[in-house]
């Protein structure tokens, strides 16, 4: 599933990396806390989260994730979003809560990260 399909299915917008439509999401994952993030999501993910402050973009480049989508709405400051976009992290912003934001990624086949399989 691609940035674009993820936008799409979301309702959401671009806020950092909008030049990465066909970039290639292979799982996503929904948390608030970055210790968790840290400890059990794998590289390449999604990360859906409420967190707006520049440790998610931290956290991101650390664990290596594909890209942030915050949801209910949420923006980071323009301290989070310069950073995420010299380190290449695209940003997204959603209306949508986190759990019908994963629900919906999940019923459209992308998986979770307890789920994913490299091929």
């Amino acid at each position: 599933m691609t940035l674009e399909d993820i936008r799409k299915i979301l309702k959401a917008e671009f806020i950092a990396g909008g030049d990465l439509l066909d970039k290639e999401i292979k799982m996503a994952c929904g948390s608030d806390l970055m210790s968790d993030v840290l400890s059990f999501v794998k590289s390449e993910s999604l990360l859906l989260t409420g967190l707006t402050n520049p440790q998610v973009i931290r956290t991101a480049e650390m664990a290596d994730l594909a890209a942030i989508c915050f949801v209910r709405g949420k923006r980071p400051d323009q301290e989070a979003i310069e950073m995420a976009e010299s380190k290449h992290i695209p940003l997204l912003t959603t209306p949508l809560p986190m759990f019908e934001s994963c629900g919906r990624l999940w019923e459209k086949g992308l998986p979770g990260c307890s789920e994913y399989k490299k091929k």
